[in-house]
């Protein structure tokens, strides 16, 4: 039950839903139960004697729903004295299409509102799942399926949003109409009621059983269509790959394996949740049939004291709708644990944590005046080092590359800079202020990145190059793309600026995507640029341009470089030397090759293998 209500929290204020719910659906189920209630006066005109002149007394008996039913047969019998069967038949239907009129009025309402209850709990829960995903830190999302997640946001909020909120309207209306109906039966015959209660606690019985396992089918089926999403993902975006390796058919029975998996779990869910609702249909037939014979047996003995046939008509009635309420909170029980498991998986997520988070006390900075340091840097994943006290200085205005062999540290490096993940020794101070306690925002608008893989959206050229600018001017954007060495190729598009890139761009070529890259870090126009092996993905023509484009960049910028063609980073002011996460050497390209170490190493071998 914490679970559900963690979820129903989400509807607050609930108190806006759910005082005029409850108003309308007693209103309903008052009104429903009245209609109901008016077939014994129906019946009692259609065949009693034209000529009675018995006038019930008003407030004989306490009940309120008695009550009522008195002054409705008073009236009744005073049309029959005044107006014959005829008007009194008429009077009857009349008021019985009224009940009817405005029982399903409030019932409509009733549904509204618990609708925008639904709706709106949707809305809160899944920004509050994507919000949460979006402040978490990179290194969660190595470790997790992209395609779980995915299933998590879309499809899980969806179980819960119909079953745990529809489980909400058929634990109040539900169980009220089944009390209603109960009282107006209890009216009519106690002993016919209590009867026809016997079999009850045997369909809960039996019904429990039935619904038993459902929960951890339903947690198991959310999991499998998660992979399943998985998969999906990972073939759609490696589907280049896929095909060159000839591994179409090992991907269909990877995608195959899972999606059977997945229906053989719907199937045993769904042969539990669609047998209750025959179970329970099948006892109250019986319920019914038992009924019938009891109360047939009183009226063929003649025990009309007992139990009148008006009465016991009105009775059938209104034990026939006894079962709709009851069908639905057997209903309701297999629903609530598919709910439950999906809300648990999705309060999961909302219950993840961002290890990267601002200190309270953080302060803002608003500019980069002296230089970025490393200061006994360390750091490992999981427990295995890939930077081991690194000092460094990375002075203001100056340009610092990082490089080594693969492995060696250096993207790490590089990421710890704005905060994607936090040393575990040392610290990195920008300015003279620990990054840890400067707010993470302000940090990161100092910075401009760009990476080997370029990352572009399914959208146009103009949108991609002024991303997170709502604000952004045209002629700042094609000014950007000018730096960029982007503007021509642009325009030459489709429809230039507005020309869509398709899905992670692949309408463009490589070197076309990375200088929409750096246009866009231009556009930002930070004092800091981190530029991650920009260029190695590239064709030689394509290089050349990306590298002007990075030129023009970095002029009048800090700059910190990973490249793993050391020719383009020769006039670099400080060259670090990263090694098995250790800086061992650092200095100017001259002062390096003359060290002859690791880097005279390095572009030897470089110029050995492009010779």
């Amino acid at each position: 039950m914490k679970t559900y209500f963690r979820l129903l929290s989400f509807a607050k204020p609930i108190g806006k839903f759910a005082i005029p719910y409850v108003i309308t659906t007693l209103l309903t189920v008052i009104f429903s139960t009245l209609t109901l209630a008016l077939s014994s006066p129906l019946l009692k005109t259609l065949f009693i004697d034209k000529q009675a002149t018995h006038i019930v007394k008003l407030g004989e008996r306490p009940s309120i729903f008695l009550h009522t039913i008195d002054a409705f047969n008073y009236y009744v019998q005073w049309m029959l004295n005044n107006y014959g069967a005829w008007g009194a038949l008429q009077f009857v239907c009349a008021t019985i299409i009224i009940s009817a009129l405005l029982g399903n009025f409030f019932r409509y309402l009733s549904q509204r509102i618990m609708e925008n209850l639904r709706v709106y709990t949707l809305l809160n829960l899944r920004r509050t799942v994507f919000n949460n995903v979006m402040s978490l830190h990179l290194g969660y999302f190595s470790n997790e399926r992209k395609g779980d997640i995915i299933s998590k946001i879309a499809s899980d909020v969806q179980v819960v949003q119909y079953s745990v909120t529809g489980t909400l309207q058929v634990v109040f209306k539900e169980p009220l109409t089944l009390i209603a109906y109960m009282i107006g039966l209890f009216l009519i015959s106690v002993k016919l009621t209590f009867f026809s209660l016997l079999i009850i606690p045997i369909s809960a019985f039996v019904i429990s059983r039935i619904v038993k396992r459902l929960k951890h089918q339903a947690a198991a089926s959310l999991k499998t269509y998660g992979n399943m999403i998985s998969y999906l993902d990972e073939a759609l975006s490696g589907i280049k790959i896929i095909k060159a390796f000839n591994a179409t058919g090992f991907i269909k029975d990877k995608f195959d394996k899972e999606n059977t998996r997945y229906s053989s779990i719907t199937r045993a869910m769904a042969k539990r949740q669609q047998l209750a609702s025959p179970v329970s249909e099948f006892f109250g037939i019986t319920m019914v049939a038992g009924i019938l014979l009891y109360g047939g047996h009183l009226i063929f003995t003649k025990d009309t004291a007992f139990l009148k046939p008006e009465n016991f008509i009105t009775y059938i009635a209104l034990f026939s709708q006894v079962m709709r309420p009851a069908k639905a909170i057997s209903d309701s029980f297999s629903n609530i644990h598919q709910g439950i498991a999906a809300g648990e998986r999705v309060l999961s997520l909302i219950d993840e944590k961002p290890l990267i988070t601002d200190s309270p006390n953080a302060v803002t900075v608003a500019g980069f005046n002296d230089a970025i340091r490393f200061e006994d840097v360390s750091f490992a994943y999981q427990e295995k080092t890939v930077l081991n006290h690194i000092n460094l200085v990375v002075p203001k205005g100056k340009t610092v590359a990082l490089v080594g062999p693969s492995g060696g540290g250096k993207s790490t490096m590089m990421d710890l800079i704005p905060r994607f993940m936090d040393p575990q020794q040392g610290s990195i101070t920008v300015d003279g202020k620990n990054i840890k306690d400067v707010t993470a925002d302000s940090l990161r608008n100092l910075m401009g990145v760009v990476n080997q893989d370029s990352v572009l959206f399914n959208d146009t050229i103009f949108n991609n190059i002024a991303f997170g600018k709502t604000d952004a001017k045209r002629e700042d954007v094609e000014a950007a793309a000018r730096i960029a060495n982007a503007h021509n190729f642009i325009l030459e598009t489709e429809n230039g600026y507005e020309t869509n890139v398709g899905d992670r761009g692949t309408k463009l070529s490589g070197g076309q995507r990375q200088r929409i890259c750096i246009a866009r870090a231009v556009l930002n126009n930070p004092p800091i640029m981190l530029l991650d092996e920009a260029t190695s993905a590239l064709d030689t023509e394509s290089e050349k341009l990306v590298q002007d484009a990075l030129n023009n960049l970095m002029k009048n910028r800090t700059s910190l470089v990973i490249a793993h063609r050391l020719s383009t980073i020769q006039n670099a002011d400080i060259i670090a030397v990263l090694e098995n996460g250790k800086l061992i050497e650092q200095g100017t390209h001259m002062e390096l090759i003359n060290h002859n170490g690791v880097y005279r190493k390095l572009i030897d071998m470089q110029t050995f293998s492009e010779g």
